[in-house]
C-alpha cells in the first residue's frame, strides 16, 4: 500500500488544535545545540529491484555458522536442531499464538507450554519452573531480586566472577538502581569459585554460582549449599549450556533454591546471538516468588483435562506493585522449540549427546596440549575449556577464518584482563574429529 501524506489543510487543522504556529514549533523545546544544521545525510532513494540488490549485498557480508566449523561457546552453543522441529514450529497455530489469557481458547498453546514446564523441572532437577523469560540474564536478575527481597535486612547479593559477564552486567543493570549491590566472588587458580572468598563475606541475601561457569569448569555445587546454609542465605545456580545436565547432576540434587539458566541449546539456533530463552526455576517455597506466570493442569465441569493460567505474578494480571516483576515476556515460541526438543532426544538421547559434547572437548583440549597450548586449569570440564595460546595465534585466527572458514576459540582478555594470551574453546556434537584435526594442524 502506498503512503498517502497528509495534506496542507489536514496539517493546518492539526496545528491549530495544537496551539502551534507551524510543524517546526512543534520543537522548540530542544535546544538548538541538539538540532542538526545541515538536515540528514541520506542516499538517494533506490527502486524496488534495487533495494533487494543492495540488501543481499549488506546481507552476504554476515557469516552463518552452518558455513563454518565453531570452536565457540561462552554462552551461545552450536548444536544440531533435528529437521523436523524448525518445521513444526513455524507451523501457524505456533508461530501465531497469542499469549494465552483465555484458556478456553487456547488449550493447545497452553497444554504445550505446561509439558515446557515439565520437562525443565525434571531436567533441572527442580520443584516448579515458569514458562520462561527473555534469556539467562534476565532470570538470573529477577532470582537476584528474589534473593534480595527475601532478606530484608541484607541489600546485597554475591555473584560468582565466574558468572558469564554479560549476565553479571545484567544483574547490575537490574539492581543498581534499587540501592542494592552486586559483591564479587572472585575465582581460584583452578578456574572455579573461590569457596572460602564467600565464607568471609557478610549480610548477603544470597549467592549465584554458575556451572559450568563461564570457563567450562564444573563448581562444587555442593560445598555452595553448605556455605549457603551456615549464612541463611539463598543458593542460586546459573548455567549457561543446558545440555550440560544430561551428564552432570542437576542443580536440584544439590539443594539449590533457584535455578536460571540458558535454553538455547535445546533446539534454537544461535541467529547471531538471540533470541535466548531463558530459565527460572525453584522449589516449592519459591512458588510465590518467581516471577512471570506458571501453567496448571485441572478438570473441567465433564470431568476433562484442561490447561489454565495460575499463580500469575505478572502486573497484567494482579495490582502492580504487587506483581513479582514488571519485565518478564514469556518466550513462548522458543519454550516451544524446547519442549519439541527434548520429546525429540527424550532421556537417553540428551544423556549420549552431553556425553559426545564432553568427549569431542575432551579431544580437543589434548590435541591442543601436543600441539604447544598450555591448559590455564586442571578442573573437570564439560564442553569448554581454557588454555594459554602461543605467540602468534591470533594472526592464525584470522587467517583460519577468512582462508578456512574456521572460528577458532574466544579471546578472554576483553572479559578477564589478567588472562593475556587465554582462549576459551569449545566443541560440541557437531564438530567432528577430521574438524578438530584439521583445526588443531592449522594452529601448530
Amino acid at each position: 500500500m502506498r503512503f498517502l501524506p497528509h495534506t496542507n489543510q489536514d496539517i493546518e487543522s492539526m496545528l491549530k488544535i495544537a496551539g502551534a504556529s507551524s510543524l517546526d514549533s512543534l520543537f522548540d523545546s530542544i535546544p538548538k545545540d541538539l538540532k542538526t544544521k545541515d538536515g540528514l545525510d541520506l542516499p538517494e532513494p533506490l527502486s524496488e529491484w534495487e533495494l533487494d540488490s543492495h540488501m543481499e549485498a549488506l546481507a552476504s557480508l554476515n557469516i552463518a555458522c552452518k558455513n563454518y566449523k565453531c570452536f565457540i561457546g561462552a554462552g551461545s552453543y552450536d548444536h544440531y536442531i533435528p529437521a523436523h522441529i524448525p518445521y513444526l514450529i513455524s507451523r501457524s497455530e505456533f508461530m501465531t499464538a497469542y499469549t494465552p489469557y483465555q484458556p478456553e481458547v487456547s488449550q493447545g498453546t497452553l497444554q504445550g507450554i505446561y509439558e515446557f514446564q515439565t520437562m525443565i523441572t525434571e531436567l533441572l532437577g527442580m520443584d516448579i519452573t515458569t514458562a520462561s523469560h527473555y534469556d539467562c540474564g534476565t532470570a538470573l536478575a529477577e532470582a537476584s531480586l528474589i534473593a534480595l527481597r527475601k532478606n530484608r535486612k541484607a541489600n546485597k547479593i554475591a555473584v560468582s566472577a565466574l558468572v558469564h559477564p554479560s549476565h553479571r552486567q545484567i544483574i547490575n543493570t537490574y539492581i543498581r538502581p534499587t540501592g542494592y549491590e552486586i559483591i564479587e566472588i572472585p575465582y581460584t587458580a583452578d578456574g572455579v569459585t573461590d569457596l572460602t572468598a564467600l565464607e568471609k563475606i557478610d549480610d548477603i541475601a544470597g549467592v549465584a554460582i554458575q556451572s559450568p561457569n563461564f570457563f567450562g569448569n564444573i563448581e562444587d555445587l555442593s560445598a555452595f549449599r553448605t556455605a549457603a546454609d551456615a549464612k541463611k542465605i539463598m543458593f542460586i545456580v546459573s548455567f549457561t549450556e543446558a545440555l550440560a545436565y544430561g551428564l552432570l547432576k542437576n542443580p536440584g540434587s544439590f539443594g539449590a533454591d533457584l535455578v536460571a539458566g540458558e535454553g538455547q541449546s535445546l533446539g534454537i539456533s544461535k541467529s547471531f546471538g538471540g533470541p535466548g530463552l531463558g530459565l527460572l526455576a525453584g522449589n516449592k517455597k519459591q512458588m510465590r516468588n518467581l516471577p512471570g506466570r506458571y501453567v496448571g493442569k485441572t478438570k473441567d465441569t465433564n470431568g476433562k483435562d484442561g490447561y489454565v493460567l495460575t499463580l500469575a505474578t505478572r502486573e497484567q494480571h494482579i495490582r502492580r506493585e504487587k506483581a513479582s516483576s514488571n519485565i518478564c515476556s514469556n518466550n513462548g515460541l522458543n519454550a516451544m522449540t524446547a519442549a519439541m526438543y527434548l520429546a525429540t532426544v527424550g532421556k537417553i538421547g540428551i544423556r549420549e549427546i552431553a556425553q559426545q559434547n564432553h568427549d569431542k572437548a575432551v579431544y580437543l583440549k589434548t590435541s591442543l596440549e601436543q600441539a604447544g597450548f598450555k591448559p590455564a586449569f586442571k578442573t573437570p570440564f564439560f564442553n569448554e575449556f581454557v588454555v594459554k595460546v602461543p605467540d602468534g595465534f591470533d594472526q592464525k585466527r584470522t587467517a583460519l577464518i577468512e582462508d578456512k572458514c574456521i572460528f577458532a576459540g574466544t579471546d578472554l582478555e576483553p572479559f578477564y584482563p589478567e588472562l593475556k594470551q587465554h582462549y576459551l574453546f569449545c566443541a560440541t556434537e557437531k564438530v567432528s574429529k577430521d574438524d578438530i584435526d584439521q583445526m588443531v594442524k592449522e594452529v601448530q
